[in-house]
């Protein structure tokens, strides 16, 4: 008996011991990265176009800045464009997630930062001194940005207003903080999308827009957006299914879905309350042009459909649901 309880202490120290080599591994471990390239993006006319294109695409204002959320879709604050927020607790975030201030101020920003450190933090997820970023910044899908569109990001990026403002270090609670580090991955070069391949450039714009990020990965919704002591709205079923998604929807009603906000943009979205509330970026997503509309329309009819109701708006029913489903104008 006193034989089988040495070996069984044994056995135990021996387990702790592999903890503790583990959690000391966990700890001292970096993400996966390569070098930034030493790049230095040209700011032409084109490239800033395209790069304002897919900031509105990447919805960058979405997290990045500040925004009244006492008016549909959560139009800009009057200042505070890049400036960062830090997202609270009640959120249900593993720590304090900062979304960091990406203006080009030197001191608070990243105007300091290389085109290339830039470049890798966008798509590979790891900041300036080599730290996983918290995958909240959905690099996951950058990383399918092509080299081309990625140069023309960061061009428009610089050419924005610097904003001094100086935001908190990301704190991630353990053991997420020791997780996330395997999240980061070399992308390496990306050539540029075919476009002449209606499906496979679609999927390549719902991967930069971010899709699966709040409908999850086969689009069925359901993810609780909340603000603190505000309101609440799920994300709705956007798979190819005829009762629960949008399976019944024309390309051209979809489209229309998504320009129809446009007025929005240019005279400004009105106030909206708790039925109404919505995390979509439907102001920088009615930038899109109606072909890339079309691309992602058509992806998306590839997919699964999922029998999946959701209630995008728990407590306001058929209120909420023309709201969010009609679009201005009633269309």
């Amino acid at each position: 008996m006193k034989r089988v309880l040495k070996i069984a202490g044994f056995l135990v120290l021996g387990l702790v011991a592999v903890a503790g080599v583990a959690g000391a591994w966990l700890y001292v471990r970096k993400p996966a990265s390569a070098s930034p390239t030493a790049i230095r993006v040209e700011a032409t006319p084109a490239r800033l176009a395209r790069g304002e294109y897919l900031f509105h695409l990447a919805d960058c204002d979405g997290c990045h800045s500040e925004r009244d959320f006492s008016r549909f879709g959560g139009p800009l604050a009057p200042a505070g464009r890049l400036a960062g927020n830090v997202f609270p607790r009640e959120m249900g975030l593993p720590g304090t997630a900062v979304a960091a201030n990406i203006s080009p101020d030197v001191e608070t920003g990243i105007g300091g930062w290389t085109d290339g450190e830039k470049i890798r933090a966008i798509r590979e997820g790891v900041d300036r001194e080599g730290r996983a970023l918290f995958p909240m910044m959905p690099y996951g899908g950058f990383s399918h940005m092509s080299d081309q569109d990625v140069y023309s990001l960061v061009a428009y990026l610089n050419s924005l207003p610097a904003v001094k403002k100086r935001q908190p270090v990301t704190r991630i609670d353990f053991p997420v903080n020791m997780l996330i580090k395997g999240e980061p991955k070399p992308v390496g070069q990306v050539p540029e999308p075919d476009r002449g391949d209606r499906v496979k450039y679609g999927r390549y714009l719902v991967q930069i827009a971010g899709c699966q990020d709040c409908h999850k990965a086969t689009l069925e919704g359901g993810e609780k957006f909340n603000l603190p002591g505000g309101p609440v709205a799920v994300s709705a079923n956007i798979s190819p299914d005829r009762q629960t998604g949008i399976g019944k929807w024309s390309e051209q009603q979809f489209v229309e879905k998504f320009t129809s906000y446009r007025p929005y943009v240019e005279k400004g979205s009105p106030v909206a309350g708790p039925e109404s509330f919505t995390m979509m970026p439907w102001l920088n997503f009615s930038h899109l042009a109606e072909d890339d509309l079309r691309a992602i329309y058509a992806y998306l009819r590839t997919l699964p459909p999922v029998n999946k109701a959701v209630e995008t708006h728990p407590g306001y029913g058929p209120q909420a649901k023309q709201v969010l489903v009609s679009a201005p104008g009633g269309k």
